[in-house]
């Protein structure tokens, strides 16, 4: 899908992945990219590193819990990406209702306000905490995903296509252990753990933003795109991140690693897809797509080179993790040390 000339709403973009969508989005010469977010200071920060597309950038201070705000954001707008959430787990554990405005009511406020402009096509960022949820944020998610498929069946005769796509953590991303093990190994000379026997789904902010605009293309309506992901052993992230901090800061002090549990609502490993979602998938070579539960299940014709999904262990624990010269390899390429 080529953006030239289209004007895009990105809400959350001050973020670390909706900066690296806008930095691929501009590449294709859009006619304006809006990036709507509440914190003034970031949109600040933004404007600066992007000051070179000052005519094609323009920065909204707003927040998606105020629909009459995303109505006027999105006047005229072609494509709406919608990043923004509460996404920190224990934040959302102690603070339920504030997850609840920002990730549910702020998501319903942003599919409104897409029908009442026309918006051609609207793709929503979802998590693989969403799958059997745990914790307040991935049952806020959960929520959110299905508010966006059902959309696609209540908007009447409006053409907006709406789908979502589901991935795990993002390294470099705020809130990612990548920043924070750095800054305990030099500040503190040690790095504190939930768990090492953890796994997670992890991916590059290129793979993530790719594959993003992959599904952007394919969505028909009311899908959920699946990104297929590798997973990692949290015990080898820590380590690489240990050897390749002490070689940059030339630290040689010994690093203590301290484990300090689970914290609430938080699991030791992390699925894509509930077992009713596999009956009914498609699989691509980079992703699974979930039809909506309103159209036919049957038709593979929307997605070309799409085959029906062999049903199978969808989970980071049940995956073989990738190697640590392939992690170090991604955390080098991407900066993050």
């Amino acid at each position: 899908m080529n953006y030239e000339g289209k004007k895009i709403l990105i809400i959350g973009g001050t973020g670390t992945l909706g900066q690296h969508l806008t930095r691929y989005l501009l590449r294709d010469n859009p006619r304006v990219i809006r990036i709507l977010s509440r914190d003034e200071y970031k949109q600040y920060e933004m404007q600066q590193t992007f000051a070179e597309y000052d005519q094609q950038l323009r920065f909204l201070v707003g927040d998606v819990r105020d629909g009459q705000r995303l109505n006027r954001a999105m006047e005229d707008i072609d494509y709406v990406f919608h990043l923004a959430a509460m996404k920190h787990v224990p934040f959302c554990e102690y603070n339920p209702f504030e997850a609840v405005q920002t990730n549910i009511i702020g998501t319903q406020n942003m599919i409104q306000a897409a029908i009442q402009n026309g918006v051609k096509k609207v793709l929503f960022t979802s998590t693989d905490k969403a799958i059997a949820p745990t914790n307040t944020y991935g049952a806020s998610k959960l929520m959110a995903e299905r508010l966006i498929s059902a959309a696609q069946y209540q908007k009447g005769p409006k053409q907006t296509v709406f789908s979502s796509v589901r991935f795990g953590n993002v390294m470099g991303s705020r809130g990612s252990v990548i920043p924070l093990f750095c800054k305990q190994i030099q500040e503190k000379r040690m790095v504190t753990v939930t768990d090492l026997n953890m796994t997670r789904y992890m991916m590059t902010m290129t793979q993530a933003v790719t594959l993003m605009l992959k599904a952007n293309e394919l969505s028909q309506g009311g899908e959920v795109f699946v990104l297929k992901m590798p997973t990692i052993l949290l015990s080898d992230l820590v380590d690489v991140v240990i050897e390749e901090v002490c070689q940059k800061y030339g630290i040689r002090d010994e690093i203590q690693i301290k484990e300090i549990g689970l914290r609430p609502g938080e699991k030791r490993y992390e699925e894509l897809m509930t077992e009713e979602e596999k009956l009914i998938a498609w699989e691509l070579p980079e992703m699974f797509i979930i039809p909506s539960v309103f159209t036919d299940k049957e038709e593979p014709a929307l997605y070309p080179d799409a085959v029906k999904m062999v049903n199978r262990e969808v989970n980071s624990h049940s995956e073989k993790p990738i190697d640590r010269e392939t992690l170090r390899r991604w955390i080098m390429e991407e900066r993050l040390i």
